[in-house]
């Protein structure tokens, strides 16, 4: 029975400091999230793409994004431009 007590205590003092703890403890930086979610402009089609899901290529020198390998297709036909 000394046991069932002494586990209550140890959970109620858990539930209890655990919340405390983690206001006191800092919280991990977001910056690199925040990249992965930018977003990019697709000169094709003007749609808006996530960077991390966006196909690119490098046109004379500067790396362009697109929606889609059509619109990427599209663009080294030279019909974006």
């Amino acid at each position: 029975m000394r046991a069932l007590y002494l586990l209550a205590w140890v959970v109620l003092a858990v539930v209890v400091l655990l919340p405390l703890v983690r206001r006191w403890w800092p919280a991990a930086p977001r910056a690199a999230a925040r990249s992965l979610d930018e977003l990019v402009k697709d000169p094709v089609c003007q749609t808006y793409v996530v960077r991390s899901r966006a196909l690119s290529r490098q046109d004379a020198g500067q790396t362009r994004y697109f929606c889609s390998a059509e619109c990427a297709g599209r663009w080294a036909a030279g019909v974006g431009r």
